[in-house]
């Protein structure tokens, strides 16, 4: 079964990505966990955010 992102996740990682790059820090990895359902993001200065399937996000 493959697992693809809400319409939710989407929009948000779109919306934190723009923020991660604006402030000119790299991004390295956008990964959805097939597990969870949740996108995963790393940046620069060790920079860890977790996008739930309802759109919420955290640092970790």
């Amino acid at each position: 079964m493959v697992i693809l992102p809400t319409a939710a996740q989407g929009l948000k990682c779109i919306h934190l990505c723009q923020s991660l790059t604006t402030a000119y820090l790299p991004i390295y990895i956008v990964r959805l966990d097939e597990r969870t359902g949740n996108i995963f993001i790393l940046s620069g200065n060790e920079i860890e955010i977790l996008i739930s399937r309802d759109g919420n996000w955290r640092y970790l």
